[in-house]
């Protein structure tokens, strides 16, 4: 090839991508184990009364897993490919991204949270939430946005390094915000309407949407 240039460029940035993928893959894996340990201590913990409680972990794919508790899932994506903050992102206007813009490039880990009924009873319509996405770069520092406890807290990209500390800490955050993350009651005008058709089914085959804020504001700076 006579385009030695555009050949470095290729290669370097396949590296790059390379990288990021695999260091975002064993941060993933050790979200994996730390929840698998979490879910272990709380049902170890649980008070008498609380036996019959569901505290529970359990592998989807190569690419999720979940934490079930009370009436609430957890689910974990790992994302396959890498990402770049975008140009006005407050990320890009850090000293640690102005020094190597390769810093830039993440790898993502997608935090949802559902109601347990909706997974249970096959409930398609039923609504679930990004509560966090974490990003991670070649050089295992990390960022989040997220809801509350976890996006208030994991903002120094350019100091915060991703450890089992660090993920304990998240997952421990994820769970407390799931807790006190409510399910409202569904406005009244939203469900005042039925089909013959509909009420004949199943209750959970009907066309009612069920999720913890809908027919509210869902924004990531407001709730």
């Amino acid at each position: 090839m006579k385009d030695t240039n555009l050949l470095n460029m290729v290669f370097r940035k396949a590296i790059l991508k390379r990288d990021i993928t695999a260091k975002t893959k064993a941060v993933f894996e050790q979200f994996r184990n730390t929840a698998m340990q979490i879910a272990e201590e709380f049902k170890q913990n649980l008070p008498e009364d609380g036996k019959n409680l569901e505290f529970g972990f359990s592998n989807k794919t190569d690419l999720s897993f979940e934490l079930r508790f009370a009436d609430d899932v957890l689910m974990f994506m790992l994302h396959t490919n890498v990402f770049e903050f975008p140009r006005n992102h407050e990320i890009m206007k850090t000293p640690y991204i102005q020094e190597n813009k390769d810093r830039s490039f993440c790898g993502c880990i997608h935090i949802y949270n559902f109601l347990s009924d909706s997974l249970n009873y096959n409930r398609e319509k039923d609504m679930g939430y990004l509560i966090g996405r974490i990003f991670i770069n070649s050089e295992g520092h990390y960022f989040i946005e997220g809801k509350r406890e976890l996006g208030y807290i994991y903002n120094h990209f350019g100091t915060a390094e991703i450890d089992d500390d660090a993920i304990r800490t998240i997952l421990e955050s994820a769970i407390s915000y799931t807790i006190n993350f409510d399910l409202l009651l569904t406005p009244y005008d939203d469900i005042k309407e039925v089909s013959v058709g509909d009420i004949l089914c199943d209750i959970n085959a009907l066309g009612w949407k069920t999720g913890k804020r809908l027919g509210f504001k869902f924004q990531a700076d407001k709730v």
